[in-house]
């Protein structure tokens, strides 16, 4: 929202993936007056605690928060990152949020806290509690086939306890007030009959 206001912008559509979707239905809810639509990519109002891709996640954060990086330079922290996270996919993105610093490194991102939050009975990256209320504008959500993330059949009703307005097959559509095409190659958002923009499902 500060980032809204820097840019003078009045509302806008807001969207996030994985844990960052919950991030921006949260703020969505909160910020009705400013918020036109929600989109949640590969995430949204679940509870992940119990989830085994959010478990492998959280023992890899716990394993990155060991690292000392004042005992090490960028080399070593690699090497530390690549000797015990199994998954090279999350090994990766680890490294990506490494900074070379010459004679060490250091995180990009906030790792001490993301692993305290972690660790927490209901940490805020994993839950979706009722108290955050309903968001009843436009969504769409989009998720893989077979996502490790959100699992269609049983996952459905949470989805639309949370965002009722959800329409036809799920996930549904959403009408945007978009005046035209951010790119030709974007597969997502088509016009309709009625010359509104449209989201829909990619085939």
């Amino acid at each position: 929202m500060r980032f809204m206001d820097q840019q003078k912008l009045t509302m806008c559509t807001l969207g996030g993936h994985g844990f960052g979707a919950k991030v921006a239905l949260a703020t969505a809810i909160n910020n009705m007056d400013r918020c036109t639509g929600v989109i949640n990519l590969e995430g949204g109002p679940l509870d992940h605690r119990y989830y085994e891709a959010y478990q492998e996640l959280d023992s890899y954060v716990k394993i990155a928060a060991k690292l000392d990086l004042s005992k090490c330079d960028f080399g070593g922290a690699t090497k530390y990152i690549n000797d015990n996270i199994a998954c090279k996919k999350w090994a990766s993105i680890f490294k990506q949020n490494l900074e070379n610093k010459g004679d060490h490194a250091v995180w990009k991102c906030n790792i001490a806290d993301l692993h305290a939050n972690m660790k927490k009975a209901q940490p805020d990256v994993a839950i979706w509690d009722a108290s955050y209320g309903l968001w009843p504008g436009q969504a769409l959500c989009l998720f893989a086939a077979h996502s490790r993330w959100v699992h269609l059949s049983t996952n459905t009703l949470q989805f639309y306890n949370v965002i009722p307005r959800l329409q036809g097959k799920f996930p549904g559509h959403i009408n945007t007030w978009a005046e035209e095409f951010e790119s030709p190659l974007n597969h997502w958002l088509h016009e309709g009959p009625d010359k509104e923009h449209t989201w829909k499902l990619s085939q």
